[in-house]
């Protein structure tokens, strides 16, 4: 949609004392804004923050209109978009964890004014004929050119190359997807669902600090009072369903049937979502139409790695033939450790049923209790991790400085410095790392400013901002985050930093081989579990039937085909499924990274995962380029052959290094 903006992958999977402040010395800090931005020491500062981004990308359109040299275009388009992106990433990031209404209020105001500019920006023809005529200039350097392809690609997405009646349809279709993306994820927070469990006694009480008590009024012995009769009053839990407390509860109740209401109830918000996802699809679907091709998967592939949807389901299906008779196992497996448990012999298993049984079974197998992992990974000592991580690998230094009055936005939030002693500051962080009521409910990284060269003598830190960091083809950018899962699970990484709260002793070598081996457990469940979602994805913004679709039962069907699990009929988990808005037939992502990571890690890391010269390899074959180069040179570059398939005109993973560390080949 952001035609100027090359999108950041926002959402990434997650998971003794904090660092040291450096504060000798220290220049007196001065009263600051919001992320720095001097603008945002209000929330209404948030509107003079947008007239400016305004007022200087018209200077620069106008600039552009008098075509200079190929080399400024470039440069004043990066500009615009380096200053755009500074109100868009900054008011989303305010959206979702700002703990003051009006600060998000004003956020969200400024968000629409802005992409209503962008559609402005989108539909300048100066602009695109001046990036067409920097396109055709090979005396540009390659990350120019590149950059100038791919701006006049991004510009066509808007529809700019449309007659004038097409094109102001595409821009109300725009502005309604847009609004639709964000009712659907308001939504998702703001009807989190919940179940009233009574009695009281059929939650374990080492749960009880996760719930509510409430009290209902029951019919019961009496006794006159005053001449009034009163009830004996009940006690009960109410449960969240949020999705980040849901698998939780899920895992820890031993009843069947509250682990029955608490499934159905969580995989059966928001409602309203159906409404708004069906909106969604058709105003999609309508808009890609406009653009020239079948379906809205057409349109947001065509300038990935993969290029096609039939060469992401050609992908997906692959993954699923291949997967499904571990799964099969797994799911068998499963079942019959109930059957064993519950004294059933025929007793069937049941979707609510697997996170508690297949966690009591990891337990059983390799003795495993969650309180006593825990007590290894206090905060601190994570990020003393990160810290470690980064010095091993990279030679940079990863220090907590101080925050300037107003540059926070919670007490929680730490700012991180990354300094390399001969480059200087590389980039700084903001960790936000801990949960509250209206904050984003799951893990999530959002880009504040990208690096760019401002000019000969100036780097504004972290390449052109337009590929800077994670602006990279969608299929490409979870690759990073996959492959420092592999660091998070290595016993010589864990070892650094894993130590007890309170003890200072290290981890356990025998306690993170039974961690690995649970992991490993039920890996193929899992793997099939997201080539399920992907497909689910791909369907939804596929191609349309003229009297449109029941989502519910294409949701339900894809299930039966693709996973070893029964649907639960009147469930509807996508309607809080949020990478429907932000990765729209995109999600297959996430199995190109795992498998691209997998192995990035067996060739390059895994022998000597934190010496120099493992990270020497992956700054400067891979991370250091964001989106200047093509990927799939920069897999080839670093890894060599055998990392990425030729199909059908696109590119797929590889998926033999995958297959050999879940050991699903046959031998």
């Amino acid at each position: 949609m952001h035609a100027l903006i090359r999108q950041s992958a926002a959402h990434v999977r997650a998971n003794s004392h904090f660092i040291h402040i450096s504060t000798s010395k220290a220049p007196s800090i001065k009263e600051t804004g919001l992320y720095g931005y001097h603008h945002l020491k209000t929330p209404k500062g948030f509107q003079r923050f947008v007239d400016d981004a305004i007022e200087r990308s018209e200077e620069l359109v106008n600039y552009i209109a008098g075509m200079p040299s190929s080399p400024e275009i470039i440069r004043a388009m990066d500009e615009i978009s380096d200053t755009v992106c500074s109100v868009i990433d900054s008011a989303e990031l305010c959206r979702h964890t700002h703990p003051d209404r009006e600060f998000v209020d004003e956020a969200s105001k400024a968000g629409l004014r802005i992409n209503e500019f962008l559609h402005y920006l989108n539909t300048n023809h100066s602009i695109y004929k001046a990036v067409i005529k920097a396109e055709k200039d090979s005396s540009l350097t390659h990350e120019a050119q590149r950059a100038a392809r791919f701006l006049r690609m991004d510009l066509e997405k808007g529809g700019i190359h449309l007659c004038p009646e097409k094109l102001d349809r595409a821009n109300e279709l725009s502005i309604d997807i847009i609004q639709l993306c964000r009712e659907y994820n308001t939504n998702i927070i703001t009807d989190p669902g919940h179940v009233d469990i009574f009695p009281a006694s059929k939650i374990p009480k080492k749960m009880h600090h996760f719930v509510s008590p409430i009290y209902r009024n029951i019919p019961g012995a009496s006794k006159e009072s005053l001449g009034s009769r009163d009830s004996i009053k009940e006690k009960g839990f109410r449960i969240a369903t949020e999705p980040s407390t849901l698998q939780g509860f899920l895992q820890c109740l031993p009843d069947a049937g509250v682990r029955k209401m608490a499934y159905v109830q969580g995989n059966s918000v928001p409602h309203a979502n159906l409404e708004v996802l069906d909106k969604l699809i058709a105003t999609r679907h309508e808009f890609a139409q406009l653009m020239g091709y079948k379906s809205y998967a057409e349109f947001s592939l065509h300038s990935t790695m993969a290029a096609s949807p039939e060469v992401v389901l050609s992908f997906l299906l692959e993954m699923s033939k291949v997967v499904r008779p571990k799964a099969d196992q797994e799911f068998e497996a499963i079942r019959d450790f109930k059957r064993e448990k519950s004294g059933e012999p025929n007793g069937e298993l049941e979707p609510w049923d697997e996170a508690y049984f297949t966690w009591l079974m990891k337990s059983a197998t390799y003795k495993l209790d969650s309180s006593i992992i825990a007590s290894y990974f206090p905060l601190p000592q994570c990020i003393e991790g990160l810290k470690i991580l980064v010095e091993s690998l990279f030679g940079v230094t990863f220090h907590r400085v101080p925050l300037a009055p107003g540059e926070s936005w919670h007490p929680d939030v730490l700012k991180i410095v990354l300094h390399h002693p001969t480059e200087a500051n590389l980039g700084y962080l903001y960790l936000d790392l801990k949960s509250r009521k209206g904050k984003h409910p799951i893990c999530a990284h959002f880009a504040i400013r990208g690096g760019r060269r401002v000019s000969e003598t100036k780097y504004q830190l972290p390449e052109y901002q337009h590929f800077s960091g994670t602006r990279v083809v969608l299929d490409f950018a979870e690759t990073p985050s996959n492959l420092f899962e592999s660091y998070a699970w290595d016993y010589r990484v864990l070892e650094t930093f894993a130590k007890h709260y309170s003890t200072g002793d290290v981890i356990p070598k025998k306690l993170v081989e039974s961690m690995v081996g649970a992991k490993k457990m039920f890996a193929a469940t899992e793997l099939q579990r997201q080539i399920f979602y992907a497909l689910v994805d791909q369907t939804l913004f596929g191609e349309q039937t003229s009297t449109g679709r029941d989502t519910m039962a294409i949701v339900a069907d894809l299930k039966r085909q693709h996973t070893s699990w029964t649907h639960v009929e009147g469930t509807h988990w996508h309607t809080r499924f949020s990478h429907l808005t932000n990765y729209g037939a995109g999600y297959y992502s996430y199995l190109y990274a795992k498998c691209f990571a997998t192995t990035i890690w067996q060739r390059i890391c895994q022998e000597d995962p934190l010496s120099l010269d493992t990270g020497l390899a992956l700054r400067t074959k891979f991370l250091q380029h964001g989106g200047a180069k093509d990927p799939a040179d920069i897999l080839n570059d670093l890894v060599g052959s055998g990392i990425i398939r030729n199909c059908s005109g696109g590119i797929i993973p590889d998926i033999t290094s995958l297959c050999e560390e879940m050991e699903l080949m046959k031998h």
